[in-house]
């Protein structure tokens, strides 16, 4: 198992327990609520859910699903790194969404490698 297999799979697992944590935890409504995006909590739960499994397909089948998957997360990831600076959280919180949108777009640059 390469590193782009392992980082790809370890994105995919994140962001699969991170969207069912968006659409199921209270934790996370809450989150939404201090974000002032409530309305998009379950998209954004979808979308994680189904940006964890195209990279995770994406390895084993289409590689344009690992593609597609890795760059929607990436935006996803860098837009919820702007939100976070617009509320005013310190660094340390905002930055775990901005290595993930790094992480990401070096698995779209990959995934695109294999198209």
């Amino acid at each position: 198992m390469n590193s782009f297999t392992v980082i790809a799979l370890f994105s995919g697992a994140c962001f699969l327990f991170y969207g069912f944590s968006c659409l199921l935890s209270n934790r996370m409504a809450l989150e939404f609520d201090r974000f002032k995006i409530p309305q998009y909590r379950n998209l954004t739960g979808i979308l994680q859910i189904l940006g964890g499994l195209s990279i995770i397909l994406g390895l084993y089948t289409i590689s344009i699903l690992g593609f597609m998957g890795s760059l929607g997360l990436s935006l996803l990831m860098f837009l919820g790194f702007g939100v976070r600076i617009k509320i005013k959280d310190s660094f340390v919180l905002s930055a775990p969404a901005l290595l993930f949108g790094l992480l990401n777009a070096y698995l779209a640059y990959r995934f695109f490698l294999l198209l």
